[in-house]
């Protein structure tokens, strides 16, 4: 009817015990932030600097496969693309996928 000692010890440990059980899900969400959403933010990261740092004259590849030269930036959104000469397509910033050449600055005139 009563419990004995050996029962009433092992009753205050479930502090311990579910801790315990709460350590492989902190494991997996550790190991998921690593390995998948960590590098996910840096390649985002990256994109948008590589995407900020475009001006006139760089060879661009969008996300459609498009190849062309940026010849006008109009806005912080929106670019100018010569696809081919003569034909110029306005593109969103964000669907640039890749710079294939970057052009130099112009040298100041002494």
């Amino acid at each position: 009817m009563f419990a004995t000692p050996a029962y009433a010890q092992a009753a205050g440990a479930g502090g311990a015990g579910a801790l315990m059980q709460f350590l492989p899900l902190i494991l997996i969400f550790a190991i998921m932030w690593l390995l998948l959403i960590r590098p996910q933010q840096k390649k985002v990261k990256q994109h948008r600097a590589m995407v900020e740092a475009l001006r006139r004259g760089d060879m661009v590849v969008t996300q459609g496969g498009l190849i062309g030269k940026v010849s006008k930036v109009k806005s912080d959104d929106e670019l100018e693309i010569e696809l081919s000469e003569g034909v110029r397509v306005r593109v969103v910033r964000a669907t640039i996928a890749q710079v294939m050449s970057k052009t130099e600055p112009a040298q100041a005139e002494s």
